[in-house]
């Protein structure tokens, strides 16, 4: 008695199949191939691998026997029912348990003795298809005739058997596939006779299905509440988009552990995301040094003392787990998403940084990406790594490999919008779902991430056929600067690259940094003497100093230009300070245990030249 299948009994591609058996003698299955799929049976509703789930739709169309073959293991026969109509086919014993042994030249002479038969009812599945050609678009001999043979068979295949009673009037041809180029474009393409179809990811209703039917395997399930349980199993189900049916059974094994339970179900999830059972972002340190960062931070960067706190702000929420909280749903969003834009050499980076050190108590959890190396459209392979059948496939991307080491990390972009757009694209899925598909197609998780961008753009502004001019300056009163960069921010993402929808995954995460006041300069240089004069004591063992007179002269020259930044002014100290110093101190033959006072400087020909005593 055949099944009458329901909405929900099968997933949308099986239904495709059972409507499709009719009319097509071969299909492509790609996808989510490998997953479990749940299907409603009269006997109950349970996840099935895929070829048990194709047995299932194909038996219930009147096939007696599935023969699965794979060119590792040979031919199998994966199932078959009580033959009404003959025991073998091509020489096959369709009775036998054990893999027979068939060479791939053999298998269209099975495919056409399968197809063309008039006393068996049964279907082929060519399991692991994509492993059948090295290079789908540069076929061997071999290969070429293989394939050749298999279109000429999905041409002559003609209907079989009656229509009536539901049954398949083919013996049908399954291919499995990862990706549908993974088999050669001229055997698929245009091909009437073969069907594609798609296995996707469970959608919400089917996780949720799922993962409510294991609610009593919890080691806390007694002790809470219906609505308690319903809560939790809703936030289940949301924490998993994008996930497969065999990763949820994964989870619920982490959750059985005592130390999680179905209370703890968004720490279990990162554990299996990331691998660290543990939130560090809930530590009560962390939230200290946070609580207390203001100063350290202030201390870093100097003069930004409004950049600080929107940053402090937004740390805050990315602690408390309020991140993207306005959409119903967290934990798939990176922790935070800040965007720093200004002048250059304000200390965009230094606070990426500094901020890395406030979190983790490590700045090596940072790690920068200058975007200038990724102008070039091909250039997002070293990001995600190169698809397969290129060079380096096998190595990753710089990107997906250091978020897999250090999943608790900050990423820093650095000039972001000097990446090519296509590069940008690629920030759409990580900043809306924290998760991104790399070359080798497994996907690395962003969640537990802070992305940081930084930007020059809106600092100066340029008309087609005119040079750039500046659209803000030094003096400008900080509200003036904050909203013109904003402004030019906006436009840059909705005219120029013509990506909206990446600047509103941004939102208001946009801070700003002001001009390098000439108070807040003095204290920079300062602090890069005191530097200059640590390096020297630790060294060399010589204790250097400076006179007034010599410190009032480096700040003449050093602070007479700030449109560079701090930057600049390190650069000129190196001009005038530090050069002509390891110049003087490379020329004396003893250091270790003296002292050197700079009293004064004198340009000497171009070159400048210290008074030491």
């Amino acid at each position: 008695m055949s099944i009458e299948w329901k909405a929900g009994d099968l997933p949308p591609w099986g239904f495709d199949l059972d409507r499709a058996l009719p009319v097509h003698p071969q299909f492509v299955l790609s996808g989510n191939i490998r997953d479990l799929h749940p299907v409603t049976l009269p006997d109950g509703r349970r996840p099935k691998p895929t070829l048990d789930l194709l047995w299932d739709v194909l038996s219930n169309r009147g096939c007696e026997f599935l023969l699965v073959y794979d060119p590792a293991d040979s031919l199998r026969v994966h199932a078959r029912r009580q033959l009404t109509t003959g025991s073998s086919v091509d020489g096959i014993d369709l009775d036998s348990s054990e893999p027979i042994v068939v060479t791939r030249p053999r298998v269209p002479q099975l495919m056409r003795a399968l197809t063309a038969s008039q006393a068996v009812r049964g279907a082929l599945v060519i399991d692991y298809a994509s492993r059948l050609a090295k290079h789908p678009a540069h076929l061997d001999p071999d290969e070429h005739e293989f394939f050749l043979r298999c279109e000429k068979i999905s041409h002559l295949a003609r209907p079989l058997w009656p229509r009536g009673g539901g049954a398949s009037p083919y013996n049908p041809i399954i291919w499995l596939v990862n990706r549908p180029n993974d088999l050669p474009g001229w055997f698929t393409l245009g091909n009437e006779s073969v069907r594609h179809l798609v296995a996707g990811l469970p959608d919400r209703g089917t996780r949720r299905s799922i993962i409510a039917s294991t609610e009593g395997h919890y080691p806390d399930s007694s002790g809470l509440s219906e609505s308690r349980r319903q809560e939790l199993v809703d936030q289940f189900t949301l924490l998993t988009e994008g996930m497969s049916v065999r990763n949820l059974l994964a989870i619920t094994e982490i959750a059985r552990d005592p130390r999680f339970g179905l209370e703890r179900i968004a720490d279990a999830i990162r554990a299996f995301k990331v691998g660290v059972p543990d939130d560090p972002w809930k530590q009560p340190l962390v939230r200290d040094q946070i609580r207390g960062g203001r100063a350290e931070l202030e201390a870093r960067v100097m003069g930004q003392e409004r950049a600080v706190e929107k940053t402090l702000d937004i740390l805050m929420r990315s602690v408390m787990g309020l991140t993207g909280a306005q959409a119903g749903r967290s934990g798939g969003r990176p922790r935070g998403i800040l965007f720093f834009a200004g002048p250059t050499g304000v200390g965009k980076t230094e606070l990426a940084k500094a901020m890395t050190q406030l979190l983790f108590g490590d700045e090596s959890a940072y790690h920068r990406f200058d975007m200038s190396e990724f102008s070039a459209e091909h250039s997002e392979a070293r990001l995600i790594g190169a698809p397969p059948g290129y060079v380096g496939h096998d190595a990753g991307g710089e990107l997906v490999n250091a978020i897999r080491q250090r999943p608790f990390s900050v990423l820093l972009f650095d000039e972001i919008e000097k990446a090519h757009p296509r590069i940008l694209d690629k920030f759409l899925q990580i900043l809306e779902d924290g998760r991104l598909t790399d070359g080798r197609g497994e996907t690395v998780y962003f969640s537990e991430a802070v992305i940081v961008f930084t930007s020059n753009l809106g600092i100066f502004v340029q008309e087609p056929g005119q040079p750039p001019r500046p659209n803000v300056k030094e003096g400008d009163d900080y509200e003036v600067v904050s909203e013109r960069v904003t402004e030019a921010i906006r436009n840059h993402f909705r005219f120029v690259i013509q990506r909206p929808e990446l600047l509103n995954r941004i939102g208001d995460n946009v801070v700003v940094f002001d001009f390098i006041q000439p108070a807040v300069a003095k204290k920079i240089l300062m602090k890069m003497l005191r530097n200059v004069v640590t390096r020297v004591a630790e060294e060399h063992d010589l204790t250097l100093a400076l006179t007034d007179h010599a410190c009032e002269r480096l700040e003449a020259l050093c602070l007479e230009r700030l449109d560079n930044g701090g930057r600049g002014i390190g650069n000129r100290l190196e001009t005038f300070f530090i050069n002509p110093l390891a110049r003087a101190l490379f020329q004396r033959e003893t250091l270790a245990g003296t002292s050197v006072t700079v009293s004064g400087l004198i340009e000497n020909g171009g070159s400048w030249e210290l008074v030491l005593s």
